[in-house]
């Protein structure tokens, strides 16, 4: 797989991006600290905290209701059908949460598991309800975001409006001589002394103080909706196993992607290259055998041309054997095996490999097409005049790592176009990482890690 740098490599990539990043440029001249009363994120944060309220009353008393009812009917057949329907509402439940979370806090949570019903008909769908455990934590979600939606909601709205309350104090205090008979707003008093916020200093005191009640209160509600955000990925969200099998099915499916395009690309080499100069091979001895009789010097002439097929054809086999699996990282380890490839690079590498004890060689090899790929895109794309290969063990990792002096602007990230992309996909299915860093005009380095199998 030919790997490529990004579009637009060490250039802006387009008029509207750069225009994108010009306006918001703009937007960011104001620091955060003042826009954030005005942002939309945290007017949708503090509409997620206020709806939590009426909806965790909701939840809590079906869940606890529903729960009760079926745990006290379970002395009859009518407790089983009961909870069930609880547990079935509660993961209803946990669905607009899912929703909600999605629309105010753009948090985008996956669908857990669907149940798995070993019958069909009521019966089965009663025991495969029971049986999950997306079901319960559903039901630990009701139960729990009841107390927390309290104390957010009581936190919130006091800050958010004693914080309002107090900056625009200057432009209602003449409320209270005017109506209330008192000089200005009490703060503090007893039977025989009342202290009031009434004369220009204290009321500029005041509405600094809730200045800063207004300043803080976004970054408050922010707070209160992140332990919100681990609530719902944590609960409603599909579990570390489900998740884990997903990640598996897509790294199957890479890795018989891949192995079915490299043996399309062995076929093709083979049918392409070796195969079809062999056969021309065959045809000129044939020829060569016909003539030997009547013209001695053509058929020398022809054989000795065949010699050179037959070495032009060895050497596509051997390029291609070593594309499949070098023999020199097979007998003598990775230092020797990506030295051999620097060597046919276009531009100096200096090689680094320092491990202690040799990786499984399923682990090697992968690290071994890794290195040729980056270097081969170093060659093709980077404009580079030097570049390095470092490898290191680190824990349970095996760590590789290449730069170049290139132009930079290189890119992994998915739809971009790039091979390095592809080649991303094929770490990730081995548990891998591939990290690019490669600002326009370079320097480029590209990190990936790979798990360490002995």
């Amino acid at each position: 797989m030919a790997t490529e740098y990004g579009h637009g490599y060490g250039r802006p990539r387009g008029t509207s991006d750069w225009d994108a990043r010009r306006s918001a440029g703009r937007r960011s001249r104001l620091p955060a600290g003042l826009r954030a009363p005005f942002e939309g994120r945290t007017w949708r944060e503090f509409a997620y905290v206020l709806l939590s309220l009426p909806i965790s009353v909701l939840m809590f008393t079906y869940a606890v209701t529903m729960v009760s009812l079926g745990a006290g009917l379970l002395v009859t057949f009518l407790g089983i059908p009961v909870l069930a329907a609880g547990l079935a509402g509660c993961r209803g439940l946990g669905s607009l949460e899912r929703a909600r979370a999605r629309g105010l806090l753009g948090l985008d949570v996956a669908e857990p598991e669907p149940l798995r019903m070993r019958r069909s008909g009521l019966t089965g769908w009663m025991g495969a309800v029971l049986k999950s455990g997306t079901s319960w934590r559903h039901l630990l979600y009701s139960v729990l975001h009841f107390p927390w939606a309290i104390f957010s909601f009581v936190v919130a709205v006091n800050f958010w409006a004693y914080g309002w309350a107090l900056l625009t104090y200057p432009l209602w205090y003449w409320v209270f001589p005017m109506y209330g008979g008192q000089d200005g707003l009490q703060l503090y008093g007893d039977e025989t002394h009342r202290v009031y916020l009434d004369n220009p200093f204290e009321i500029t005191v005041t509405a600094l103080v809730g200045l800063l009640f207004t300043l803080a209160t976004p970054w408050i509600v922010r707070a209160l909706t992140l332990v919100d955000r681990l609530l719902v990925h944590g609960l409603l969200g599909p579990s570390r196993l489900a998740t884990r099998v997903v990640e598996l099915e897509s790294d199957r499916g890479v890795v018989v992607d891949t192995a079915a395009a490299d043996l399309r690309r062995i076929e093709r080499d083979l049918h392409d290259g070796a195969q079809a100069r062999l056969v021309a091979l065959a045809m000129d001895l044939g020829l060569a055998k016909e003539k030997l009789a009547e013209d001695p010097r053509a058929a020398a002439r022809m054989v000795d041309e065949a010699h050179g097929e037959v070495k032009t054809a060895l050497q596509e086999l051997r390029d291609l054997a070593r594309g499949i699996h070098p023999a020199v990282l097979t007998d003598r380890g990775l230092d020797a095996a990506l030295s051999s490839v620097a060597s046919r690079c276009t531009v100096p590498v200096q090689v680094d490999v320092d491990l202690a004890s040799r990786p499984a060689p399923a682990t090697e090899g992968i690290a071994y097409f890794t290195v040729s790929e980056l270097l081969q895109n170093i060659s093709k794309h980077a404009r580079a005049t030097s570049a390095t290969v470092d490898v290191w063990r680190s824990e349970d990792r095996l760590m590789l790592q290449v730069t170049d002096d290139g132009v930079g602007g290189a890119t992994a990230g998915a739809g971009s176009g790039s091979g390095l992309a592809g080649l991303a996909e094929r770490l990730d299915a081995v548990d891998g990482i591939l990290v690019v860093d490669s600002p326009a005009g370079g320097p480029t380095r590209v990190t990936a890690e790979l798990p360490w199998r002995g």
